[in-house]
């Protein structure tokens, strides 16, 4: 499994409408109600990632993969006895097969496409760390669980052995509102995108996960 960067992705996307902006500074007109048009697309602009996503897919299609209906962001293609597949987020690409010569020539395709950085075999990948070897892959959220606890404050914190106590009063509580719902919903956010690799948390993240919309400063501890 190889991972790969887009350079600018945004900026390789095509506009296919018509899209104005202001004239920039330091740039002098005869007139000040003239503006600028939009040949291609801007980071910023609500058009770039839908028109860099179109741009890379149309690109993928000629030169043979299958887009899955099921995920959009992730595309197959098949050739006699070659097998890729290929992940997509934003600029962020992930390649597999079963061939190391058609990766590496669908590498230099892409890269004649796009100017794309070859980031080597797959390390990290949206908070989840990749440890491969023969027997196959070892998927980790180590450092995104520690950003977690880093946030909350409690790196010097003891470890338990129970998330969360099985006859808890949670659903009783009559305290007052936690000062911000925007961070406790943010944190159980988070723990939930932890259970892919800690399903012994799911039954926690259940209980504090329903009490998103008006939690209360005892639901705020116990999520701590």
């Amino acid at each position: 499994m190889h991972q790969m960067d887009v350079h600018n992705a945004f900026l390789h996307g095509d506009l296919d409408k018509e899209v104005y902006m202001s004239l920039p500074l330091g740039f002098r007109a005869p007139k000040s109600t003239k503006v600028c048009r939009l040949q291609k697309s801007l980071y910023g602009l609500k058009q770039a990632p839908w028109q860099w996503f179109a741009k890379l897919s149309s690109k993928l299609l000629e030169y043979g993969f299958v887009r899955s209906y099921t995920d959009y962001s992730l595309f197959t293609y098949k050739k006699r006895d070659s097998y890729m597949e290929l992940l997509v987020y934003m600029d962020d690409l992930i390649l597999t097969g079963n061939n190391a010569a058609t990766c590496a020539e669908f590498k230099i395709y892409l890269n004649n496409c796009f100017h794309i950085k070859d980031l080597g075999l797959l390390k990290y990948f949206l908070g989840i760390e990749v440890v491969q070897n023969p027997k196959g892959l070892f998927l980790s959220q180590r450092k995104y669980a520690l950003e977690i606890i880093d946030e909350c404050g409690l790196l010097g914190a003891n470890p338990i052995d129970f998330a969360l106590e099985t006859n808890h009063k949670l659903a009783s509580i009559s305290s007052q509102l936690h000062h911000d719902p925007t961070q406790y919903r943010r944190l159980v956010g988070r723990l939930i995108y932890l259970t892919l690799t800690r399903p012994e948390l799911c039954y926690s993240v259940h209980i504090l996960s329903q009490f998103l919309q008006e939690p209360k400063e005892e639901h705020w501890e116990a999520t701590r």
